[in-house]
């Protein structure tokens, strides 16, 4: 039986915040009341990055370490810990319990809540990151969206073979093991969780499941190609 522990999708190996995961728990319990938990718990907040006119800090919870670039028009509210080099650009919005690996980047109109990204995870473009987790170097094409919330309102469940398995969590989006890649428009249904390496061609809706290591998930289409003088004819 899969455990779905943190193992399964990230090196965890020297990171600050490796804490956040229980060794053999599953991966989701990072999220929800264990990160609210770990983020109010800590002392010390620090603003460590020059920050240009027009960058927005709502809260006195927010850390930014040295070497991060917030651009004009970025909206970050507390509790947020952003680590050495991350780039936060024009229009984004950190939104609460949030934090944000080195070198990962919140691109424009982006938006990200209550989730951990990983070092060099990466949400460059409209993309909206409810209660979930990037893994490293973690790129999510422009338009993804990593749905949180059922709209019935109900716990987040996902089928694995012949078990429902129940999350215990109302709000959860998705998990994105080491290296994911979503192609353009991708919505991830709350409950997907994803292996190292998984892609998915552009305009993928997946389902809550686990999708296992190096898994591709492609789309079908049907196009046809019309004589534009031919129709305006008929």
């Amino acid at each position: 039986m899969t455990d779905f522990a943190s193992s399964l999708f990230f090196d965890l190996e020297g990171w600050e915040h490796a804490g956040l995961f229980s060794a053999g728990a599953p991966v989701w319990e990072a999220l929800g009341a264990r990160l609210v938990g770990y983020l109010e718990a800590i002392e010390e907040w620090t603003i460590r990055s020059e920050l240009p006119p027009g960058v927005h800090l709502l809260g006195q919870q927010i850390s930014i370490a040295p070497g991060c670039r917030i651009e004009p028009g970025a909206v970050i509210v507390g509790p947020a810990v952003l680590e050495e080099g991350v780039e936060v650009r024009t229009g984004a919005y950190v939104r609460q319990h949030v934090v944000l690996g080195a070198g990962s980047l919140v691109g424009a109109h982006s938006e990200v809540k209550g989730s951990i990204l990983l070092p060099g995870a990466k949400a460059p473009h409209q993309a909206y990151v409810g209660d979930s987790i990037l893994g490293r170097n973690v790129n999510l094409g422009a338009g993804t969206i990593c749905s949180n919330v059922k709209n019935v309102g109900s716990e987040v469940t996902f089928r694995h073979g012949d078990e429902i398995i129940r999350t215990g969590l109302r709000k959860f989006g998705a998990i994105l093991g080491d290296s994911c890649k979503t192609g353009c428009n991708t919505v991830l249904n709350p409950g997907v969780l994803m292996g190292r390496g998984c892609i998915t061609y552009p305009n993928a809706t997946l389902r809550g499941g686990f999708y296992p290591e190096a898994t591709l998930v492609k789309v079908r289409q049907k196009q046809q190609t019309l004589e534009l003088g031919r129709l305006r004819n008929q």
